[in-house]
């Protein structure tokens, strides 16, 4: 195979968390189109580790939720691992009840899906106390399951494209106790990438803070001062050093100079000042 046709091949491998016809599929469907090939992972360490061996080029990561908050320790390994974030997408999540074809909410005797799943369609089930709630590793998971053995009886929760995928039908549509409810998921890589300063209008940065009073405020009031738009701040602890946190923060702007300006000036008052991505804002 020639080097270029294996660079080729290597940009479309794409992880993500989950099986084919989860969220994380929907997303990397609507960021690359269909023409890609996923890399399955059933945890988020090893999403990762196929970027750190390069059996993937690019992640998905879900990295906050409007209902569950951060996923902390996705924060975590993008800064342990040195990982860069080259994107964003927001995704409003939609569960649907889905079956063999041919089948009612009367004939399902149990539902299998992710604990997350679970809880947030808990008040529908209420109303079906026949069926038992299982916890399993993944939505999309169990939708391709039960295609494969043909599990009669037996529904999952998950997102319509696992249905259109593995032939399944829809039972009970939008079956979520809230109904607003979104994630909001990264792109992820190994190298920095070559975003176009006209293509960046939002950054993540993570640092440290000397144990003073009035230090995150003196870093807030520069971000404030160089008309930097705060939409995310999330400390995490220093495993090494009890008692003493990282901060985690994202930014959006309207001129690159300001965001060049306000990360001079944090880089010279904070410690291991890291520049996490710089990107496109997605939520606009």
């Amino acid at each position: 195979m020639k080097i270029e046709t294996f660079f080729l091949n290597m940009i479309k491998m794409i992880a993500i968390q989950g099986a084919e016809g989860s969220n994380h599929h929907k997303v990397a469907r609507d960021f690359y189109g269909n023409d890609i090939k996923l890399k399955e992972c059933l945890s988020f360490d090893v999403l990762v580790d196929s970027l750190m061996d390069k059996t993937s080029s690019q992640a998905i990561m879900a990295i906050e939720n409007t209902i569950a908050g951060s996923i902390i320790p996705n924060y975590a390994l993008i800064d342990k691992n040195n990982l860069h974030i080259c994107g964003e997408r927001y995704l409003n999540i939609h569960h649907h009840l889905m079956a063999l074809p041919n089948q009612k909410i009367g004939d399902i005797k149990e539902v299998c899906s992710h604990p997350m799943a679970l809880l947030q369609c808990k008040e529908f089930f209420k109303e079906y106390p026949h069926i038992k709630l299982v916890e399993d590793v993944d939505t999309a998971e169990v939708a391709k399951r039960i295609a494969k053995k043909q599990l009669k009886g037996v529904g999952a929760i998950a997102p319509k494209i696992a249905a259109e995928i593995f032939g399944l039908e829809v039972v009970e549509d939008e079956i979520q106790t809230i109904k607003d409810n979104a994630t909001r998921f990264v792109i992820i890589q190994t190298e920095k990438p070559n975003n176009g300063i006209d293509e960046i209008n939002k950054a993540s940065l993570k640092f440290q803070l000397d144990h003073k009073r009035g230090s995150l405020a003196a870093i807030l009031n520069v971000l404030s001062d160089c008309k930097m738009n705060l939409t995310k701040i999330q400390s995490l602890p220093i495993i090494e050093t009890p008692w003493k946190y990282a901060f985690f923060v994202d930014v959006t702007f309207g001129s690159y100079e300001d965001y060049k300006k306000a990360k001079a000036i944090v880089e010279i008052m904070a410690l291991d000042f890291k520049v996490l991505g710089e990107y496109k804002n997605a939520k606009l």
